[in-house]
């Protein structure tokens, strides 16, 4: 054995700062890229304007079929279903008009003071809008007179 090649054995023996460093930062860069192609797990907010316009569908098709009026109250924590008997409202609270929470991050507008839409038993409607938004993208969800639903946006 030479000196030389001892001494060039001795320095080859691990890695450097400079290798350790660009394979942590290609590590960082490769999770990074993974971490923000994942999708969010939320519902989008156009999911949460169709759930609310289906629901709000069917309660003017309940209030056809059972022959009483309806009404759905939007406040900023979710929504909640109603029905007139003739004499008093009484909030419903199973199968499709059970009370619903907006997903998280949703924000609705406007319901200060509530928003409050009826139906009567023709299918007439109080039109209405309701504005639903969340990491800057907006959904409307709107009611006219005739008590027809349509989302836009």
């Amino acid at each position: 054995m030479t000196p030389t090649s001892e001494t060039g054995r001795s320095r080859r023996a691990g890695f450097t700062l400079v290798e350790l460093l660009m394979t942590v930062a290609i590590i960082g860069v490769a999770a990074g890229a993974v971490v923000l192609s994942m999708p969010d797990p939320r519902p989008s907010v156009g999911e949460d304007a169709e759930r609310f316009a289906a629901r709000l569908q069917r309660a003017r098709e309940e209030a056809i079929l059972s022959n009483r009026t309806m009404a759905v109250e939007a406040t900023p924590g979710g929504y909640a279903f109603s029905a007139f008997d003739g004499a008093r409202w009484s909030p419903l609270r199973e199968g499709p008009f059970r009370s619903e929470r907006w997903a998280d991050g949703v924000v609705a507008a406007p319901v200060e003071p509530p928003l409050r839409l009826t139906v009567d038993p023709t299918g007439v409607a109080e039109p209405g809008r309701l504005t639903l938004s969340r990491d800057g993208r907006s959904v409307t969800v709107a009611v006219d007179g005739a008590g027809e639903v349509s989302i836009d946006g």
